[in-house]
C-alpha cells in the first residue's frame, strides 16, 4: 500500500484512541514506519484494549513517539 494511503488508514484507526495526538510516516532503523504521536507513553498493561496501538498497520510497523501536550498557542 502506498505510504500516504497507509497514513490515512492509520489516522482512521488511531485518532479516536486516548492519548493519540497525531499520525505520520517516518523512518526507524532504515525502515518506513507509521509514527503514532502520543501525549505520554503508557505501559500496555495500563491501557484499555481499545487504546492499544497495534504493532503494524497496512503492512507498516508502528512506532509510538511521546511528544507531550500539543498547543496551538
Amino acid at each position: 500500500m502506498e505510504e500516504q494511503a497507509a497514513v490515512r488508514q492509520a489516522e482512521q484507526q488511531l485518532m479516536s484512541k486516548r492519548n493519540v495526538t497525531g499520525v505520520g510516516i517516518g523512518e526507524r532503523d532504515g525502515d518506513t514506519v507509521i509514527k503514532v504521536f502520543v501525549t505520554r507513553k503508557v505501559p500496555v498493561a495500563e491501557l484499555a484494549t481499545d487504546d492499544i496501538v497495534p504493532s503494524s498497520i497496512a503492512g507498516y510497523p508502528t512506532h509510538v513517539v511521546e511528544i507531550g501536550e500539543v498547543s496551538t498557542a
